[in-house]
């Protein structure tokens, strides 16, 4: 069975548009709600409606891993909370960034490392490789672009200073999304986060 899928690919946490669609979905949209406010009202304000579509199915994607009340917290808490919760949301989605931050950046912290390795990346994903053989398939285009994605969301959310030097800064969690992810039984999630501070 397929652990892992490419789908991060696509977008970083993107809180801009992922507060939007969280919005849109405490409304529960039927198909033409959607479709109207994704292509025609362009509430995501992409350039292209095959771009707002592919970033609109990606974010519907990662936040119905939460509840109505996870979109409520997006839509409407701070800035800490909002990335943090989308954080949580991303790892739900792509077991890849939950496995990277419990298998390389928490290994880095414990070793007391100041920074992740660029080195880190392949490491992995041979590692992944012997629990989802599908890796295999992966153009190295993708497996690149999957990087740059992830390091982008480790120095959005605070756990990396930038993709250039990649010194690890991690974040202690906010209690209200610590509080909501206990009371979802998210413990795979908590490890994630917890462990990589």
């Amino acid at each position: 069975m397929m652990r892992y899928n490419a789908e991060i690919y696509v977008g970083a946490l993107l809180p801009l548009e992922s507060r939007r669609i969280a919005k849109l979905l405490l409304t529960e949209p039927n198909q033409d709600a959607w479709t109207h406010a994704i292509e025609t009202e362009n509430i995501l304000q992409k350039r292209t409606a095959a771009t707002a579509a592919r970033q609109a199915r990606l974010l519907r994607r990662r936040l119905t891993t939460l509840d109505a009340e996870g979109w409520k917290m997006i839509s409407e808490r701070e800035s800490e909370v909002v990335i943090q919760m989308l954080m949580a949301a991303a790892i739900k989605h792509s077991l890849l960034l939950g496995d990277f931050m419990l298998r390389v950046y928490a290994e880095r912290q414990r070793r007391l490392e100041p920074d992740l390795a660029r080195s880190d990346w392949q490491d992995f994903l041979a590692e992944c490789g012997h629990h989802d053989p599908s890796l295999a398939g992966w153009p190295q285009s993708t497996k690149d672009k999957m990087l740059q994605v992830i390091l982008r969301i480790l120095v959005e959310a605070k756990y990396i200073d930038s993709s250039k030097s990649m010194k690890l800064t991690p974040k202690s969690l906010h209690p209200d999304v610590r509080r909501y992810l206990n009371a979802h039984g998210e413990s795979y999630v908590l490890d994630c986060l917890e462990r990589a501070r």
